[in-house]
């Protein structure tokens, strides 16, 4: 298995990793105007790239997914609460659903509360076990915080269904898996991020403060202390349901 973390604009992190000895590959929370690197790493690694998937639609920047999945004539995922809400086709997700990557399989966690279209991805190496190795947290799950609940409207609401997907999906995972998160400190798409990009369960459980908090604890500290708007929100926002790629510099 190879495995890349990509630290791109906007504190965002993207990945792409996968399976060189049957040859499939996933790229996840591509950034517009990275795409040149996803095809440049998957040359490098001798294999096409086999699903590109977004955790969610964001808010914060334009997606390059669907510019990347077209380009390498892959299949372009979001959850399957976004059919009727974007205006391309894509492929959807649904929670537990399994993508098979050679040696590599990622199941699906169905994760809202950051958006109601959130997913977490769930990766295991065949290869080393059925064990499950990281999960990639997408702005669910951060190191040392969560993901803000007002994007959708209804920050209470979200902030409450944020505590459940915690709780009752994530939390019960094992304590040594590795948690990749969607951004680092400096994003807007939470509050109280680190600057490390990269953490456990176990030791988010421990640390993390959100995670102890009680249900309406938790609502109470969430929205008290939500960061201003992503600059653009609105724009990024109408641009990636619409599939709309940015212009390119100078234009």
């Amino acid at each position: 298995m190879f495995f890349r973390q990509r630290a791109a604009a906007h504190a965002t992190l993207s990945y792409f990793f996968g399976c060189t000895g049957i040859g499939r590959s996933v790229a996840v929370d591509v950034v517009a105007g990275d795409e040149d690197w996803f095809v440049a790493e998957a040359e490098r690694a001798g294999v096409p790239i086999s699903y590109v998937i977004d955790t969610h639609v964001h808010a914060d920047h334009r997606s390059g997914g669907l510019a990347l999945a077209r380009r390498v004539e892959a299949p372009y995922c979001l959850h399957e609460s976004n059919r009727g809400r974007v205006a391309f086709d894509f492929m959807p997700l649904s929670d537990g659903q399994r993508l098979d990557a050679g040696n590599v399989v990622v199941d699906v966690l169905h994760t809202p509360g950051h958006t109601l279209d959130s997913v977490c991805l769930l990766v295991r190496d065949l290869r080393r076990g059925d064990e499950p190795w990281f999960l990639l947290t997408g702005d669910t799950l951060f190191v040392g915080a969560v993901g803000r609940p007002d994007l959708a409207g209804q920050e209470r609401q979200m902030a409450a269904l944020l505590h459940d997907t915690l709780h009752k999906k994530l939390l019960g995972l094992p304590i040594d898996l590795e948690i990749y998160p969607g951004h680092q400190a400096g994003s807007a798409c939470g509050a109280g991020l680190s600057g490390k990009p990269a953490s456990t369960l176990g030791f988010e459980r421990r640390f993390n403060p959100m995670l102890t908090m009680p249900r309406e604890t938790f609502v109470d500290a969430l929205v008290a202390d939500i960061p201003p708007a992503p600059p653009g929100m609105a724009d990024h926002v109408s641009a990636n349901l619409r599939g709309v790629a940015p212009e390119p510099a100078g234009v």
